[in-house]
C-alpha cells in the first residue's frame, strides 16, 4: 500500500436495489425475480467497468442485495461494503464500498443535523418579513468515513450523500391542507415543489456545516460523492462548494480551506464541451450525482496532494425508457481518478 500511487472515487444511484418480492415504497411486490436478476447483473458490470477504489452509493433498500452484486461482479474479496448494521430493507440509504487496504476505523451514519444548525431571520431591510424553516434531520442519513490510500499518507474523509429530490412533496396528508383540499388542490405542485427545495437547502447547509467542521484549518482532504439532486450551478451546490474560484493559468497557484472542486468542472476545463449528465426528466438532462474534492484534490492549490487524472461518466442506458425492465439505474454513474504527485513549492 506504501506504493499506492492512485485513487479513484465513484458514485452510483442503484435505483432502489432491493431483494425480489421485497416492497419499493408504494409498490408492495417491488422486482420480480426476473428483474431482481437484471438489476444485480446490470450493476455488477458497472462495478466491473468502473474498477473504482471507493464506490458511493444512493437508494439501497437491501445489504443482502448489495453484497449479490458485488458478488457477482468477482469483487467481494476485494472490497468491504459498508452498510447500516442490520440494515433489511425497511427504507433506503446511503453505503459504500472501499478496498479493504484503505479503510481506516468504521463509518458512521448521522442523521441529526448540528445541535447549533439554525434557519431562522428577520430580513435584511424593513421590508422582508421574517422566516423561520424548522428542519432538524437529514431525509437520507449521511454515510461518513475514512480512508488512507497511503501508508505513511494524509487520512481522506469520504462523506455519501443523498438530498432531498426535486419531486414535490405530498401535501395532501397534511392538516391544513385536508381542511381546504378543493382549494389547495389547484397548489398542490407549487407548493410541494417549495417544500421540497427548502428541504433540500436546509440539507445542504446542514452537510455544510458538517464539512466546514472538518475543513476549517485542518488541511484534511475530503470527497463528497452522491446523488445531491440539484445541478452545478444550483444554489445548493453553491452552498455546498462555496463556489470557489477556479483558476485557468497553469502558473497560478490558490486553494481554499473550506470550499469543494467539483469533479464536472475539472472535466470541462479540459474538454471543448460539456458532455456532462447524469439524469433525464421530461427531455431536461442535468448532472444531478456529483464528485465533490477539497483544495488537496485541485491541481491549481498550493496544498495539492493528489491531482486530477480525469472523470469517467456512464450515462448511455439514461437512453432507455424502462430501467426497471432492463435493470439498469435511472441516473449516471461518475468516476473520478486522481494521482499522488503533491505540489511542488
Amino acid at each position: 500500500m506504501a506504493r499506492t500511487t492512485r485513487v479513484s472515487f465513484a458514485t452510483f444511484n442503484l435505483y432502489n436495489l432491493n431483494l425480489p418480492g421485497a416492497g419499493v415504497y408504494s409498490d408492495r411486490d417491488g422486482w420480480t425475480a426476473d428483474e431482481y436478476a437484471r438489476k444485480v447483473a446490470w450493476s455488477a458490470e458497472m462495478v466491473r467497468r468502473l474498477d473504482a477504489s471507493v464506490w458511493g452509493f444512493q437508494e439501497l433498500w437491501s445489504g443482502e442485495a448489495l453484497a449479490a452484486v458485488f458478488a457477482q461482479a468477482g469483487a467481494a474479496d476485494r472490497y468491504r461494503l459498508l452498510v447500516p448494521p442490520g440494515h433489511a430493507g425497511g427504507h433506503i440509504v446511503c453505503a459504500a464500498a472501499v478496498e479493504h487496504a484503505l479503510l481506516v476505523g468504521e463509518p458512521e451514519w448521522i442523521t441529526d443535523f448540528p445541535p447549533q444548525f439554525r434557519l431562522e431571520g428577520g430580513g435584511d431591510d424593513p421590508q422582508t418579513p421574517d422566516i423561520a424553516v424548522h428542519v432538524h434531520a437529514f431525509s437520507r442519513p449521511v454515510l461518513r468515513f475514512r480512508i488512507r490510500p497511503r501508508s505513511r499518507g494524509q487520512v481522506i474523509t469520504v462523506y455519501v450523500a443523498h438530498l432531498k429530490s426535486k419531486a414535490p412533496a405530498q401535501l395532501y396528508r397534511e392538516g391544513w391542507y385536508r381542511a381546504d383540499p378543493a382549494f389547495y388542490a389547484d397548489h398542490a405542485v407549487a407548493l410541494g415543489s417549495a417544500v421540497a427545495t427548502i428541504r433540500r437547502t436546509a440539507e445542504a447547509a446542514a452537510l455544510r456545516m458538517l464539512l466546514t467542521a472538518e475543513m476549517k484549518g485542518t488541511d484534511t482532504p475530503v470527497v463528497v460523492l452522491g446523488d445531491l439532486n440539484d445541478s452545478t450551478h444550483s444554489n445548493t451546490l453553491n452552498i455546498l462548494t462555496g463556489q470557489p474560484n477556479y483558476l485557468m493559468s497553469g502558473l497560478d497557484k490558490g486553494g481554499s480551506d473550506t470550499s469543494l472542486y467539483t469533479v464536472g468542472m475539472l472535466q470541462q476545463y479540459r474538454s471543448f464541451r460539456d458532455v456532462y449528465y447524469t439524469h433525464i426528466h421530461q427531455n431536461v438532462r442535468e448532472s444531478l450525482d456529483h464528485i465533490l474534492v477539497s483544495q488537496e484534490f485541485y491541481d491549481n492549490s498550493r496544498k495539492r496532494l493528489w491531482a486530477f487524472k480525469g472523470m469517467d461518466l456512464f450515462n448511455d442506458h439514461l437512453n432507455e425508457d424502462n430501467h426497471k425492465a432492463d435493470g439498469t439505474s435511472d441516473h449516471g454513474i461518475a468516476k473520478a481518478s486522481f494521482e499522488y504527485r503533491p505540489a511542488q513549492d
